[in-house]
């Protein structure tokens, strides 16, 4: 089988290493890719992931079987939708939601929404735009500290405010909204209550009936130690999480993965693909909903991915065939953990363009590219988070471990990595 990657990050790398090793992969090609999965794969790096005529193009002079989407990006434009709805390319298998379930990311109150209209436990919340500033000021008065705001759209993981002060979440409510501080993105923000508690990330594949839960992983979104700073796209993960028992899991797949396949049933979504789930896992113990993604997480895939010992292009063909209750999921007893290393200055401006050194030098660990592209036959940074470096081990301590040891061995100008993933869990 020829298989066709959308993207350009370590999620996309992650898929990559899986597929090649399948019995099933014929040609791997990933668009437009990075120094990681050049070595891989075919890299089609003159398209962009959201060019759907340069897809129909590439898929049809590759031969390709199956379409693999990794950003939210081109899901929420409707690639799934040009592809199935195309004479040309009705052959495809397409792992991605429907751009009408694409929602479920692309809308924060959409989302809200939907959990409500399914008794999906999380946040109070309600939506404002720029005619309605008055009331969401008054509504964050309501709320006790610290204040969550939220881009309605997408803003590459970094449309959340959590702020502690009264006057000054006001005066970031109003910049959102009057001076485009996320872009279109925030037209409309979300202001919820605040939810107390540890965060979890699971992982769903489904076919839309049919669904598997991948294993729990833990990501540390803020930039500094200590989850200090600016949100991120994610600085590190760990998988499995050693609070996530049984009777968690239980709670989650009843109050939460059920009601979520009861939604896209009902409102006779498209949806093959992955569900995110961003869990907010309360003192006692009860999963609430922070919010979906409708693809794999980042740097999430890179611990999650790792520990499947099922053929991943066998589970996507199942799901795309509406079989998925025909394939059993073997998952490896060890544990993963990822350290995401960053150019120095994000998640604000920084520099492309820095010479990578050492990577052959990294033993019992495995490099997933993200930010990297080739340059005159060098590796150099391509975006603000770079690598993931994980590693697998008996216990997630060993596998940290062993992930740090190599990070210290990579080297690139203003190289940065937060040097206590994991420490919450110890």
């Amino acid at each position: 089988m020829n298989t066709l990657i959308i993207g350009s990050g370590g999620r996309e790398h992650a898929f990559a290493r899986q597929i090649v090793q399948s019995k099933k992969s014929k040609s791997v090609f990933v668009a437009p890719g990075n120094a990681g999965t050049a070595q891989i794969a075919t890299n089609l790096d003159d398209i962009d992931v959201d060019d759907f005529q340069a897809i129909e193009k590439a898929i049809l002079q590759h031969n390709i079987q199956m379409l693999i989407i990794g950003p939210e990006l081109p899901l929420v434009k409707g690639i799934t939708d040009y592809i199935q709805n195309n004479d040309k390319l009705k052959h495809v298998k397409v792992i991605g939601p429907a751009q009408s379930a694409a929602q479920l990311e692309g809308s924060k109150a959409f989302a809200k929404e939907f959990m409500q209209r399914y008794a999906i436990p999380t946040a109070s919340y309600q939506s404002f735009t720029k005619n309605t500033i008055e009331e969401g000021k008054r509504f964050l008065e309501t709320l006790k500290p610290p204040y969550v705001l939220k881009a309605d759209g997408l803003a590459a993981g970094k449309g959340v405010l959590i702020i502690d002060d009264l006057e000054e979440a006001q005066n970031e409510f109003k910049a959102m909204l009057l001076e485009n501080k996320f872009g279109e993105a925030s037209d409309t923000v979300v202001i919820e209550e605040f939810l107390s508690g540890i965060e979890l990330s699971v992982f769903v594949l489904t076919d839309g009936i049919n669904y598997k839960i991948l294993p729990s992983a833990k990501d540390y979104k803020r930039i500094g130690v200590g989850d200090t700073g600016l949100n991120t796209g994610g600085m590190g993960a760990i998988s499995p999480v050693p609070f996530v028992d049984n009777l968690l899991i239980k709670k989650i797949e009843e109050r939460i993965v059920q009601p979520t396949l009861k939604g896209i049933q009902e409102e006779k979504m498209n949806y093959v693909g992955f569900i995110f789930l961003g869990l907010m896992i309360s003192d006692a113990g009860d999963p609430y909903m922070i919010e979906y993604n409708v693809r794999m997480g980042d740097p999430e895939s890179e611990v999650v991915l790792p520990r499947l010992k099922t053929d991943l292009l066998e589970l996507f063909e199942a799901a795309a065939d509406k079989q998925l209750d025909k394939i059993s999921l073997e998952i490896d007893n060890k544990a993963a953990a990822t350290i995401m290393l960053v150019s120095g200055g994000y998640p604000e401006e920084y520099e492309k363009g820095k010479v990578i050194t050492q990577l052959d030098k990294v033993e019992g660990s495995i490099v997933y590219h993200a930010g990297t592209k080739l340059q005159n036959g060098e590796v150099v940074t391509n975006g603000g988070r770079v690598l993931a470096v994980t590693s697998l081990a008996e216990t997630f301590q060993e596998a940290i471990k062993k992930s740090y040891q190599n990070v210290e061995i990579i080297t690139f100008d203003r190289m940065y990595y937060r040097s206590d993933i994991g420490s919450d869990l110890l």
